[in-house]
């Protein structure tokens, strides 16, 4: 359960509230829909209630957890006026990709405050430093051509933190910070896998910018797929390629690529199947030709070393 200090508890966290006076430009609200992080979330909490520029909203959207994740958020929710939690009924199971934007709209729907300027999808496993976010805003302020972007992630992988490796481009969904202005031309996420590939994809065919924030530092505890293993993780991350429309022989080069990473071979084949199967199984790709066509095109260009996004 959370631990709050004798003096906390007799004079209340007001204090908090009146860190720094919000700028009417950075106003921001955050969704973050959790499951089962009893062990994380208030690691998160105490993360977002220490920042140097606090949100408007935030919204934790509880998705059918069976530990005490709902107790711990309940708590602070007490504490905090702008922190709110919407309670949602157990499903059986750990919906990915698409399960976590569906919990993300139900949140979405719960926001109050409407006159934001960036809205956040952040994960509940996660620590960054007390002015992330101001330093996120800096970025924006300083790229008006910047429509979404995040700190870089830190995986704890036995003890260690280790950095994930990917195109500058690309943001992880575990922290995706959107400007206003480019939420509304994406239209939102799509609620399947793969939206965190799309929603950039469609940024960038439209103008916008995405960015990783290298210098800013965020800690994962749960990393990607954990919660799903790794084999069923890599076939995951496959369908994901195929839902996003991923150009065949771009996930074939992909393939060979991830042939030797750990776990040899295992991760490659079930990337490949994850895809394969996609077609075999006649399951729905994403219903935007225009986005596949540019998609498709931008990796096109990456084999062929030619000018793309991931410069």
């Amino acid at each position: 359960m959370p631990t709050i200090s004798a003096q906390e508890q007799q004079e209340g966290a007001p204090h908090l509230m009146e860190i720094a006076p919000m700028s009417r430009n950075h106003k921001y609200v955050i969704i973050t829909p959790i499951r089962d992080e009893e062990a994380f979330i208030e690691k998160t909490i105490q993360s977002v209630t220490s920042q140097t520029t606090l949100p408007a909203q935030w919204v934790i959207v509880n998705d059918g957890s069976t530990d005490l994740t709902g107790a711990i958020v309940d708590t602070y929710v007490a504490r905090y006026p702008w922190i709110h939690v919407v309670h949602r009924e157990n499903r059986g199971f750990r919906s990915a990709g698409g399960g976590v934007i569906e919990a993300f709209y139900a949140g979405y729907r719960a926001l109050k405050e409407q006159d934001w300027n960036f809205i956040v999808k952040l994960d509940g496993d996660l620590f960054f430093d007390s002015d992330y976010f101001e330093k996120v805003f800096r970025y924006f302020e300083h790229s008006p051509d910047l429509g979404l972007g995040g700190g870089l992630i830190y995986n704890l992988v036995n003890g260690a933190l280790l950095a994930e490796q990917h195109p500058v481009f690309h943001v992880r969904g575990a922290t995706k910070i959107y400007k206003r202005e480019c939420w509304d031309a994406i239209g939102g996420l799509l609620v399947a896998p793969g939206w965190d590939t799309l929603d950039e994809v469609k940024a960038n065919m439209l103008g916008w910018k995405s960015r990783t924030f290298r210098d800013l530092k965020v800690t994962h505890y749960r990393y990607t797929g954990a919660a799903d293993g790794q084999w069923r993780s890599c076939i995951k991350y496959g369908r994901a390629n195929y839902i996003s429309g991923y150009h065949p022989l771009f996930m074939a080069l992909k393939c060979l690529r991830r042939v030797f990473h750990k776990p040899v071979l295992i991760g490659a084949f079930a990337i490949g199947y994850g895809y394969v199967s996609g077609y075999l199984k006649r399951v729905p790709q994403v219903d935007d030709r225009a986005l596949i066509t540019f998609l498709r095109k931008q990796q096109m260009n990456k084999i062929l070393r030619r000018e793309t996004m991931w410069e």
